[in-house]
């Protein structure tokens, strides 16, 4: 199956939730696809992210396809989604909070980070830690990636309309067609 990042994949809001938007159907052991598994995908992500990414006004020209830790970016990718998860569900565990700026920590001492995609996520995930309204970030009701909610009144429910919301609507009409004809 061909992939390329699309705008849509860079729907969370900040670089920090792409990065972790960058697994597909996170807690479903049968259907999740972690998209940097694959070399060209995670090849292509910086140069992806300094085009669609929200925050590519800050880290669009840090971002470089070259010098990232793999090993140490799925570290903070997965720090930052545990923590920003359980903040969105209501929970507070510290040391989920610990652990990402532990991983935050790490990647920035890394020798020749500064340009890479590891310091980048890890700077966003330092500004997403101090967000002054934590209420606006959620989880998308359909696919379940984290995502900022920057709409005047507060009502996004899915990380991008175009997709997920229409998924979502599609789903909910084709339900009640259904029970309409059992009826």
């Amino acid at each position: 199956m061909t992939f390329s990042w699309t705008a849509h994949r860079f729907s969370g809001g900040a670089l920090a939730l792409d990065v972790a938007n960058s697994v597909i159907l996170r807690h479903d052991d049968a259907l999740r696809v972690d998209r940097f598994a694959v070399r060209e995908n995670w090849e292509a992500f910086p140069a992806a992210a300094a085009k669609f990414c929200a925050e590519r006004a800050l880290f669009g020209d840090m971002i470089t396809p070259t010098g990232s830790n793999k090993d140490g970016l799925i570290t903070l990718r997965e720090a930052t989604d545990r923590y920003f998860r359980e903040r969105v569900l209501g929970g507070s565990d510290e040391l989920l909070l610990v652990d990402l700026l532990q991983a935050v920590a790490e990647t920035l001492r890394q020798p020749k980070a500064v340009g890479t995609l590891g310091h980048a996520t890890a700077h966003s995930a330092l500004r997403l830690i101090s967000m002054p309204e934590p209420e606006r970030m959620k989880i998308c009701g359909n696919c379940g990636w984290l995502f900022l909610d920057r709409s005047k009144n507060r009502s996004r429910a899915w990380c991008d309309m175009a997709v997920c919301g229409n998924r979502a609507k599609a789903s909910r009409h084709y339900r009640r067609r259904k029970e309409e004809e059992g009826t």
